[in-house]
């Protein structure tokens, strides 16, 4: 876990910083933490990576180049070519909870480091270095598959929207109550064009309170749940014929990338709701195949997923049971009867 010194440190950096750059992945964790930070700090510049490991660095230099921040605030990012920190001249305050990595001359801070490790999600982090927005901390604590903590859940405004949380899961959190909607609608957020995210953000940032989006009581509540119910006709159309293929240990879903990808949240939310003991949800861009890939029980998917990457032609990584990558088109058969040996 972070030590009070370690969240003290990162108040003292953000604060100090005039023109920090937030980096953040883009999920739900990813984006909650950066809007926390934000709203307390009220400065800086963002920048949602959505680029892929071939093309981050070229993104994130040209990011540096074109805002000159006085600060690089990396969040949820599992990791990064050693190159691409070793050329930020400014600070950096890499905050993460996926498998620790090593960076020279980085502020790195993983709760899995330390004498109490611990997997809590990076927007518990940011949401401990802040101390307000509950309603927001919530959302990216239970879209990265965890229950909140009664300390956060006490302040909430809004518990009736999350239902009896005793004994609750993520995953019946994030998909069976009202207030799992906003996974969702934050999620949609970060799909389709450049303008399209930038709006939405945009919009969040001036969010103060949870029910102006779900009930559409401010003009920037009503433009995020618009664009929710919009993009929310095409996923569940995915979903449901998804959930007709309930026959096997293993479970592959293939749908075109129309320009959004729903495979991080497709993926949770058949995890949760078919019998299969893993899961992968693929697309199909240019020379490759793009995966989020899930598992539950005793069998981990990633460390099958890092002895295929041995083998065939691709990138990826994550968490244990919840990971994600991309293999070269003409190896993704081949990787496939591996991964189906292994759980059969």
């Amino acid at each position: 876990m972070l030590t009070i010194k370690q969240l003290k440190e990162i108040r003292g950096f953000l604060e100090k910083a005039q023109k920090p750059l937030f980096i953040f992945d883009n999920d739900a964790d990813g984006l909650t933490s950066y809007l926390l930070l934000k709203k307390k700090y009220q400065k800086g510049e963002r920048l949602c990576l959505k680029a892929s490991p071939k093309t981050e660095g070229v993104v994130i230099s040209a990011a540096i180049h074109r805002h000159k921040p006085d600060l690089v605030v990396f969040l949820d990012i599992a990791t990064l070519e050693e190159e691409i920190t070793d050329n930020i001249r400014a600070p950096i305050v890499w905050i993460d909870h996926h498998p620790p990595i090593k960076r020279e001359h980085v502020n790195y801070y993983n709760p899995r480091n330390g004498k109490r490790p611990d997997r809590k999600p990076t927007s518990y982090w940011s949401y401990q270095v802040v101390d307000e927005n509950e309603w927001l901390a919530i959302i990216g604590i239970t879209a990265d598959w965890f229950v909140p903590d009664n300390k956060i859940l006490k302040k909430f405004k809004y518990k009736k929207l999350l239902g009896k949380t005793k004994n609750k899961k993520p995953p019946q959190l994030m998909f069976d109550t009202e207030y799992g909607k906003l996974i969702k609608v934050l999620y949609f957020c970060i799909k389709g064009t450049n303008d399209e995210m930038n709006e939405s953000i945009d919009a969040l940032e001036k969010i103060k309170d949870p029910l102006e989006i779900l009930k559409q009581t401010t003009a920037n509540g009503k433009l995020l749940y618009k664009r929710y119910e919009k993009i929310n006709k095409e996923y569940e159309k995915i979903l449901n014929e998804a959930l007709t293929h309930d026959n096997e240990n293993v479970i592959v879903c293939t749908y075109p990338d129309k320009g959004r990808s729903f495979r991080s949240i497709l993926s949770n939310e058949l995890l949760y709701r078919l019998k299969c003991k893993a899961l992968i949800i693929a697309t199909e861009k240019e020379h490759e195949v793009i995966m989020s890939l899930r598992s539950k029980g005793s069998t981990p998917i990633a460390p099958i997923l890092k002895k295929a990457l041995k083998k065939f032609r691709g990138y990826g990584g994550g968490h244990e049971h919840a990971c994600g990558g991309g293999i070269i088109k003409e190896d993704f058969p081949k990787f496939l009867e591996m991964l189906k040996k292994e759980y059969n």
